[in-house]
């Protein structure tokens, strides 16, 4: 264990870059942790610290030896912290930003849900159709459209969401209901912010549309589809009352179209918080999903499950 001991005082002298400060936070004398660095370097056998009256610099040695060291206690402190938090319950704030309609039709119920059963839980909730970064806005969980490209990020893939090509009754009767999907070039097309300002946004064609209505909310996409404006490739979950009550109608079933994934991303950190883990799983055996993809909202707005 003298090893162990050695790399741990080796640790905090770099990171305080002081044997002074590292001696003060060990409750060691300098003098101790100075003997024991040197000891350190005799038994390893080469120079790990460049010492002068006002700095500590690592050699190329050191460097290396420390990144080791720092990971070895990186894995101590996460093992003592994993088991500490097999005895406590999940408690603090939840921050978490989420798309303005996965929140109303899903996220507000498994939330209440879980803070139920966890009352130690409270929550700050942001719905926007922005795209959040949660390191620079420290959030613990930010809900994206998209898996997000910054590599620092974790990102856990909740579902894909089907769309589907809507118009109301009134525009089909003004308009007339396409029959193929060739048939809907030059029909009015109702678009969302991924979608080609030109096209029909169908996988594996390219057909032209007559863009009438572009938009960066889908709610506000599908009343515009039930006014009567054009026809409109709408997620499953956001049409369909509407579809089984008559006021859409679901059309050409066979088109392919691209679908919507959505991720929760929170920071890489080695040491997630528990009321984090605790509500990605919640919430991941909550959604109503089945192969990956999400099932229509049942009436209660999800699928509830066991604490």
């Amino acid at each position: 264990m003298m090893g162990l001991d050695d790399a741990l005082i080796f640790t905090r002298v770099v990171e305080c870059h002081s044997f002074t400060l590292a001696a003060q936070g060990l409750g060691m004398q300098k003098s101790t942790v100075s003997r024991r660095i040197a000891l350190l370097e005799e038994r390893l056998g080469v120079r790990l610290l460049n010492r002068t009256t006002r700095k500590l610099r690592l050699t190329e040695v050191g460097q290396a030896y420390y990144e080791r060291c720092r990971q070895i206690m990186l894995d101590f402190a996460e093992a003592e912290q994993a088991v500490m938090q097999l005895q406590q319950a999940p408690s603090g704030q939840l921050r978490i930003t989420a798309p303005i309609e996965f929140g109303q039709l899903l996220l507000g119920r498994v939330l209440g849900e879980f803070m139920r059963q966890y009352p130690q839980i409270t929550a700050e909730v942001e719905l926007t159709s922005r795209h959040v970064d949660p390191v620079e806005e420290g959030v613990d969980i930010a809900i994206l459209v998209g898996q997000p490209q910054d590599s620092t990020l974790i990102a856990r893939k909740l579902f894909e969401a089907e769309r589907l090509l809507c118009a109301s009754p009134a525009y089909l009767k003004a308009h007339g209901a396409p029959q193929a999907v060739a048939e809907l070039e030059g029909h009015r097309a109702i678009l969302l912010p991924h979608d080609s300002p030109r096209h029909w946004p169908l996988l594996g064609e390219s057909l032209s549309c007559q863009r009438v209505l572009a938009c960066n909310n889908i709610t506000f996409a599908r009343e515009a589809a039930l006014a009567g404006a054009g026809i409109a490739g709408l997620p499953r979950m956001i049409c369909a009352e509407a579809l089984h009550s008559g006021r859409l109608v679901h059309l050409l079933p066979d088109a392919r179209l691209p679908t919507g994934e959505l991720y929760a991303v929170y920071p890489s950190r080695r040491f997630q918080a528990m009321k984090v883990k605790t509500f990605l799983d919640f919430l991941m055996r909550s959604l109503p999903v089945e192969g990956g993809r999400l099932l229509e909202p049942a009436p209660t707005g999800l699928v509830t499950s066991p604490p």
